[in-house]
C-alpha cells in the first residue's frame, strides 16, 4: 500500500507487517473546538466521525483489533453537560454506524465498567455487540468507563477469590493469572497492543491498558483527534515498521 507522508517522499507500508491490535488515546477533541471558538461537544462530535473514519481505515489495512479509549473512569468529573452528552453519543454513534460495521465484517466488543453507565448508553452499548456478532474480520474495542488501575484491582479481587475458594493457590499466580483475568482476557493473543497511538501532542497513558502495553510501541501525534483521518494512521505504521522490537532481548 502507498501512500503520501506529510513529512516525507512516498513510502510503502509492509502489508507482512501490519500491528495485530493498535491502541488509540482519542485526545483533543475539546482543544479542537476550543480553536474554532466551538463549544467542546462539538470537537466530541467531530471526533465521533473520525472514529468511523478510522475504523474503516484500520480494517482495511488489516489490522484485526482497534482499541479506543472513548471514556475513562477519571472523565465523570468533567461537567455535567459535557458528560450528558457524552453518555449519549453511544446510541448517537451506533444507530448511524452500524449498517457500515456490518458491511465491513467489523465486530463491536466494549471493555469497562459497562454496568456503572446510564440505561440508554448500556442498551446501545448490548445492541451494537448483539448487531455485530456475527462478524469475524476485525473488533472495535471500546474502552467504555474504563481505568486501568481499577482494571488491575478487579483482577486482584477476582484471583484473590479464586485462592479464597482453593480453585488455585498462590503459588499457582503468574502472568498469564493477571492477564487471563484481565478485561482484554476475550482478546486471547491479541489483548495486547503493538502500537499505541495518542493525539493531541500530550505523552502520558492517561490510566489506559497499563498492564497490556508492557512492550507496545508508541507513537505520539500533535494532531487533535477530529483531524486524524486515514494517512495519519498510515503514517503511524510506517513509524511502528521502522522499529525494532526486542521485547527486551536481542535478536
Amino acid at each position: 500500500m502507498m501512500f503520501k507522508s506529510k513529512n516525507v517522499e512516498s513510502f510503502k507500508i509492509d502489508n507482512n507487517n501490519i500491528p495485530k491490535h493498535v491502541a488509540i488515546i482519542m485526545d483533543g477533541n475539546g482543544r479542537w473546538a476550543k480553536a474554532r471558538h466551538m463549544p467542546r461537544i462539538a470537537g466530541h462530535k467531530k471526533g465521533m466521525n473520525t472514529v468511523k473514519t478510522i475504523t474503516k481505515a484500520a480494517s482495511a489495512l488489516g489490522i484485526k483489533v482497534l482499541t479506543l479509549y472513548a471514556f475513562s473512569t477519571e472523565n465523570w468529573r468533567r461537567p455535567d453537560k459535557e458528560v450528558n452528552y457524552l453518555m449519549g453519543l453511544p446510541s448517537k454513534f451506533f444507530n448511524d454506524f452500524i449498517p457500515d460495521l456490518i458491511a465491513n465484517n467489523v465486530k463491536v466488543q466494549v471493555m469497562g465498567y459497562i454496568n456503572q453507565l446510564p440505561e440508554q448508553t448500556q442498551q446501545a452499548v448490548k445492541k451494537a455487540i448483539e448487531a455485530t456478532a456475527n462478524c469475524d474480520g476485525m473488533i472495535l474495542n471500546f474502552a467504555l468507563n474504563y481505568g486501568a488501575q481499577d482494571e488491575i484491582v478487579t483482577s486482584i479481587q477476582k484471583i484473590a477469590r479464586l485462592v479464597k475458594n482453593n480453585e488455585i493457590d498462590i503459588d499457582d499466580i503468574s502472568k498469564e493469572t493477571v492477564q487471563n483475568n484481565l478485561m482484554t482476557t476475550n482478546l486471547g493473543k491479541l489483548a495486547n497492543p503493538d502500537l499505541l497511538i495518542r493525539t493531541s501532542g500530550e505523552k502520558r497513558l492517561s490510566n489506559f491498558l497499563l498492564w497490556q502495553v508492557a512492550y507496545s510501541e508508541f507513537v505520539f501525534r500533535n494532531e487533535n483527534w477530529p483531524d486524524f483521518d486515514a494517512e495519519i494512521l498510515s503514517d503511524c505504521i510506517l513509524e511502528y515498521q521502522n522499529r525494532h522490537r526486542r521485547f527486551g532481548g536481542l535478536k
